[in-house]
């Protein structure tokens, strides 16, 4: 079966783009199939200036989340897709398929349609990926909201993208978060009256402050305040004709329209929402499952991180439906040694999670007392990988073949990846090879020029995984996404002759002391290397003679001793002495965000003011 349709730009986040294009879709040829390929260095002989083009004899596939999942149910139907340990729960991929449809005739029964913004507010669950689903497969867009949002938080991510329905969890942590919406929409006060009426399609929300804002489905067993209703209360307004209408909406859902919605972090103003479509996700997560050997054999896949995040709902659940993995989630929020029981018990091949994460795993009193010999594999992303971090994943965790991802919520979001076949030395000191179908290049920040390989620049990069816009906000789309398509990532990168990418650092976090450009990233690979440290972070603070000057946090092994005096004299060995930071501040622990990176801009604010700068 084969038509097409001509889309105008009818959505306002995509008026920058400015075109007009047809689409022939081939429905029943929507399946991945199993390819010969040679992911990798391709480049003819060595690089001279910093651009290149990702592999391509891996074609993308055209298939939407919700053909996704229904491919993933047909050819993997009884394998486990997903186990929430902490809820005691297990489901295959059929039963996965059979529970979102439900959820999914729910919404319609609501009155949700194609293109309505639908919210998921609240921590790890097997409601958020029914959630993911359930909107998927109705064609409507998911709003990921970070479950660690405050009042006025919250309000401007429901209120910027206009979100219909809200689906939210009791309890974040130690944070009631029915208490921080009610304060948005007051009929929810738990104060008041529990719902009377019997028809659940009529209860109904209201909010001045988010005037969208319909429907608030809560994940609880527990009656609810005037106005919202129970999960169960959702799956039970599916019936057959309902279901049978979700399989029909399949065949008129597009590869290009919006899927997902994810907020940038808005350290310099308020959170940006990143629009991804299907053809974005879907083919970034098949992709990198591929260079991670998933469509090899099944693995079992530890999901530590925060499924809100790119990490967890694209690289988590989309990567392993695409290949047939089972996806474990071990707690609600990351928990080092409940990720490690979940390896030991369901003999997990797979760990994710950033380098801040990893060094919690790596420093259990215990670890050694699991057995973590089924991981072979996984991935370090969300901060460079230090080789420390590196040498520990290896040799305490097992996972020889672990992958550094490199990449940004506005590109779906892998760009860099390494491969199995990379040596040990170029997982630590890259971010690996551009990813299939993605255009890379290192510009002169002022002139935009390339810059020859292994000059530092801005990494920009092309590609199908580039964000449709974000939501609402061309102007702030044109300042990142060129006319001809090139987003700027505001990292500063360098492209080796081999092809292989490497992190300076942020441009903003650059510090220039005295004329001279240091990396903050360069000095914090030589403080890990100190036997006694185990993270160091490093920024710029105000200095009146040099503009700026160099401070250091750091946070020091168990049973360990270290002072100024002794990293000083560590540094001089090692580095430029315009390098060597000036202060030197022993930490505890770092401000993180719930994804686990490490908060620089306020490690700096902090520093400005305990140091009286």
């Amino acid at each position: 079966m084969v038509f097409t349709c001509c889309l105008r730009n009818s959505l306002g986040f995509l008026s920058f783009r400015n075109v007009e294009y047809s689409i022939t879709l081939r429905i029943q040829s929507r399946s991945i199939s199993t390819v010969e390929r040679t992911s990798g260095p391709q480049q003819q002989g060595k690089l001279k200036t910093s651009y290149l083009s990702g592999p391509r004899d891996i074609p993308l596939i055209k298939l939407t989340l919700g053909q996704l999942l229904q491919q993933a149910a047909d050819r993997f139907g009884d394998r486990t897709a997903a186990v929430f340990i902490h809820q005691d729960i297990r489901k295959t991929f059929h039963q996965v398929l059979v529970d979102a449809d439900k959820a999914a005739a729910g919404l319609r029964s609501l009155g949700l349609k194609r293109g309505d913004r639908i919210g998921i507010w609240g921590p790890n669950s097997y409601e958020w990926i029914l959630t993911q689903w359930a909107a998927a497969r109705i064609g409507s867009i998911l709003v990921n909201i970070n479950p660690a949002y405050q009042t006025e938080e919250l309000r401007y991510a429901l209120e910027k993208v206009g979100v219909k329905a809200l689906v939210v969890a009791k309890h974040f942590r130690n944070t009631n978060l029915m208490d921080i919406l009610s304060q948005l929409v007051p009929q929810l006060d738990h104060n008041r009256n529990t719902n009377q009426l019997e028809d659940t399609k009529k209860l109904i929300v209201s909010s001045s402050l988010i005037p969208t804002l319909e429907r608030v489905i809560v994940m609880s067993d527990e009656h609810q305040n005037n106005g919202a209703l129970r999960w169960q209360d959702l799956m039970e307004l599916a019936t057959s004709d309902l279901v049978a209408e979700i399989h029909n909406l399949q065949r008129e859902i597009e590869i290009d329209e919006p899927a997902n919605i994810q907020f940038t972090s808005g350290t310099t103003g308020n959170p940006k929402g990143a629009t991804l479509s299907h053809k974005n996700i879907v083919n970034n997560a098949y992709l990198v499952g591929l260079r991670l050997n998933y469509d090899k054999m099944a693995h079992k896949i530890c999901v530590p991180v925060p499924l809100y995040h790119c990490a967890g709902c694209v690289v988590g659940v989309l990567t392993a439906a695409s290949h047939g993995a089972t996806c474990i989630f071990p707690s609600p929020v990351f928990s080092a040694r409940e990720a490690v029981k979940a390896v030991h018990h369901e003999r997990c091949t797979a760990l994710y999670g950033t380098p801040t994460m990893y060094v919690d795993i790596l420093n259990l009193p215990d670890l050694k007392q699991y057995d973590l010999k089924s991981l072979s594999t996984g991935i370090m992303a969300g901060a460079p990988c230090p080789e420390e971090i590196a040498k520990g994943t290896v040799n305490d965790l097992n996972m020889k073949d672990f992958a550094i991802l490199y990449g940004m919520t506005e590109c779906s979001p892998t760009t860099f990846m390494t491969l199995p076949s990379d040596s040990f030395d170029l997982r630590c000191s890259t971010v690996g090879y551009p990813c299939e179908h993605v255009e890379v290049k290192i510009v002169d920040p002022q002139t935009n020029a390339i810059v020859p390989v292994n000059t530092p620049g801005e990494i920009c990069t092309r590609g199908y995984n580039t964000m449709l816009g974000y939501w609402n906000q061309p102007d702030k789309t044109r300042e990142i996404i060129s006319e001809d398509g090139w987003i700027r990532s505001g990292d500063l990168g360098v492209l080796n002759e081999d092809g292989y990418g490497k992190i300076v650092g942020r441009i903003k976090d650059m510090i220039i002391r005295g004329g001279e450009n240091v990396y903050p990233r360069e000095i914090e690979e030589i403080l890990h290397a100190h036997p006694s440290v185990q993270e160091a972070q490093v920024v710029g603070v105000p200095d009146e003679r040099l503009g700026e000057e160099i401070c250091a946090w750091i946070r020091c092994k168990p049973q360990t001793n270290l002072d100024s005096l002794e990293l000083k004299r560590f540094c001089l060995e090692k580095m430029a002495y315009f390098k060597v930071p000036k202060y030197w501040m022993f930490k505890d622990k770092f401000p993180l965000t719930v994804t686990g990176k490490v908060k620089k801009f306020e490690i700096r604010n902090i520093s400005i003011q305990e140091l009286g700068l």
